[in-house]
């Protein structure tokens, strides 16, 4: 089954649960929309974190130090996207007109940008908003080539023509909503119709498409933007397959997200703190059966490789991120509690060496000495991670011995047990400073 037709079908089941809660739909909408911003944006380009994006959007807090036009370009998508979702209801048709009002409130004002002039010189270069390019919007690809996008003067009937063309699909009893979207982004795109924001309109239109009839919007996330930009080269070669396969993809992550909402699940990413998702606390239990595998050298070094090294890549990763806040840091991968090395890049190489068939426990821990912030008392901070090992079993603890996971010795952590064990011991770091800073702010 290609990914359009398990799109379909996830569309059918997804049907079958409507209407869904006021609730869950709420849930789930807020979700999308947080995402559809943070990702269309940073795909472009913009600075904002998610975290940045999410109290910008929620509760309309600026980040300090970032640029005003990267909030600009967040706050004017979002206000797109909660229009979009409002002319859903209305049942408003898709036409030049509407894609100028899109276009006016994703960029919100006119601006200027460094450019070239046809003869080599620097010069300013004004966005337009709501109007088609008055001047050629070429693009220079890696090679140095230049890449040509429709010209202003052909740009008018060129968009006239997508519209007659997106009318005379969707008058037909038996078109493929998804197909359309898909096509619909890349022939937008092809023609590049205005000065900025082409990207992002081109996504939001293709939402718009998807939305009318039914379907979650598609969301690019920035950390596939190379797949992304390669399906669309792809298309530029005369290839469209590749592209709308990468657009049903994406369609049926969402489709899942959805129905997940539907039915009342969590329905976070685990893969990102910023979204504050509510990690649940898993305990698998050993199984009745005889044991196959008990400790020694061998198993533990087993779930070394395939759980504690994984895990122990994500934990440093996250973890570096609060170094900042610190006068000194440290960072140790103690096996029985031993101090091995503070070297992160030797780390897990010695700490393999140390293991051995009586190795009770592995821990990878931080040390945050001094918090560097003003106004703050200086404070330290612990954080790890630790594995232990029984004769028939394994377990997981985090901080306070909070047991997260106890599974037989051929069992290993999944991707997902790991994202999730890594962001509660890091959210509980973030939570500690919060509430440092919820003091900082109390009246004296």
């Amino acid at each position: 089954m290609n990914n359009i037709e398990k799109a379909l079908e996830l569309k059918t089941d997804l049907d079958s649960l409507k209407p869904l809660s006021k609730e869950d739909e709420l849930r789930i909408m807020q979700k999308f929309r947080l995402d559809w911003n943070y990702h269309s944006n940073h795909l472009e380009g913009n600075s904002l974190t998610y975290g940045e994006t999410k109290a910008l959007i929620l509760f309309g807090i600026t980040a300090q130090g970032k640029p005003l036009k990267d909030h600009f370009e967040i706050s004017g998508h979002d206000e797109a996207v909660k229009w979009v979702l409002d002319i859903i209801k209305q049942d408003r048709p898709l036409t030049e007109n509407f894609i100028r009002e899109l276009h006016k409130l994703i960029l919100k004002e006119p601006y200027e940008v460094d450019a070239i002039a046809p003869d080599g010189t620097p010069t300013k270069k004004r966005i337009e908003i709501g109007k088609y390019k008055s001047s050629p919007n070429h693009v220079k690809t890696k090679n140095g080539e230049i890449f040509r996008f429709a010209n202003p003067e052909e740009t008018p009937a060129l968009m006239r023509d997508l519209m007659d063309w997106y009318r005379e699909k969707i008058d037909k009893t038996d078109f493929n909503p998804v197909l359309v979207a898909s096509e619909f982004h890349y022939k937008f795109i092809r023609v590049h119709p205005f000065d900025d924001g082409n990207g992002r309109t081109a996504r939001i239109l293709m939402n718009f498409i998807l939305l009318r009839y039914g379907f979650p919007p598609v969301i690019i996330k920035t950390e596939d933007k190379m797949n992304y930009f390669s399906v669309l080269r792809q298309a530029d070669a005369g290839i469209l397959e590749p592209f709308i396969e990468y657009i049903g993809k994406n369609l049926v992550h969402s489709l899942e997200i959805m129905i997940k909402g539907a039915r009342g699940e969590n329905i976070e990413d685990p893969d990102d703190i910023d979204k504050e998702i509510s990690l649940l606390e898993q305990k698998l239990k050993s199984i009745s059966q005889p044991i196959d595998i008990s400790k020694n050298k061998e198993s533990i070094l087993n779930i070394f490789d395939n759980s504690i090294v994984p895990l122990t890549i994500v934990f440093m990763d996250k973890g570096e991120k609060f170094e900042k806040f610190y006068i000194k840091n440290r960072f140790y991968l103690r096996v029985n509690n031993g101090s091995n090395t503070s070297n992160k890049d030797r780390a897990l190489e010695i700490a393999r060496k140390n293991i051995r068939d009586d190795t009770d426990s592995i821990k990878p821990e931080f040390k945050y000495i001094a918090f560097n912030q003003k106004g703050f008392q200086e404070s330290n901070h612990n954080s790890w991670i630790e594995f232990k090992f029984d004769y028939t079993k394994y377990q997981v603890f985090g901080y306070n011995n909070q047991l997260h996971f106890e599974k037989a010795y051929n069992e290993n952590l999944t991707e997902e047990e790991i994202i999730r064990i890594v962001n509660s011991e890091i959210k509980r770091h973030k939570i500690q400073i919060e509430k440092q800073i919820e003091e900082i702010r109390k009246p004296k």
